[in-house]
């Protein structure tokens, strides 16, 4: 479910005209949300078996996600370049407060994953897994979970600071992306 979730995530076309500063912004932007899409899938098979897991891989896609998110993430939408040709809806300006919230909460996650990557064992081990203990609370616009709101990010388990960062883009792409044809 999460790949097909990161497929979907991954599918924004291309500005259909080039040219223009907000274009090119639009499709560095969308190269960005390709690039998130691939380490996110990468990390997910590999906690799936889908993929052999490798602590090198696991680090490169932890870090594309720890730079691409937070104050990077939001300056990737100014104002300008929201709606057609973009995926991005022109709401982002409305609610904007609400949009940097959300882009700041999956950077804090990211840079959580990010560190924990950095010390990756050389295979999983049982403190990077998700556990039964740990609720996977339905996301929320603002970031915001019972009991996974207030927690450290830093104190979670690997797998499970990915499926918030999954959640957490899912929430923004249903409220601040439309389909583009």
């Amino acid at each position: 479910m999460l790949v097909a979730a990161l497929l979907t995530l991954a599918a924004a076309p291309s500005p259909a005209a080039a040219g223009g500063a907000a274009d090119t912004l639009v499709e560095a932007r969308q190269a960005s949300m390709k690039e998130m899409a691939a380490a996110a899938k990468a990390i997910v098979e590999m906690f799936d078996g889908k993929r052999a897991y490798d602590a090198p891989g696991f680090k490169a896609a932890a870090k594309t996600l720890s730079v691409r998110t937070g104050p990077a993430l939001i300056a990737e939408f100014p104002a300008g370049t929201l709606g057609a040709p973009s995926g991005a809806k022109p709401e982002i300006d409305q609610a904007r407060p609400e949009f940097e919230a959300l882009a700041r909460h999956i950077g804090r996650l990211a840079e959580a994953l990010a560190a924990k990557a950095d010390n990756a064992p050389p295979g999983i081990t049982g403190d990077m897994r998700m556990g039964a203990t740990l609720p996977m609370d339905g996301g929320s616009l603002l970031g915001k979970r019972p009991g996974a709101a207030q927690a450290d990010p830093a104190g979670m388990p690997a797998e499970h600071l990915l499926h918030l960062i999954l959640q957490d883009c899912s929430s923004c792409h249903s409220k601040f992306r439309q389909k583009v044809e």
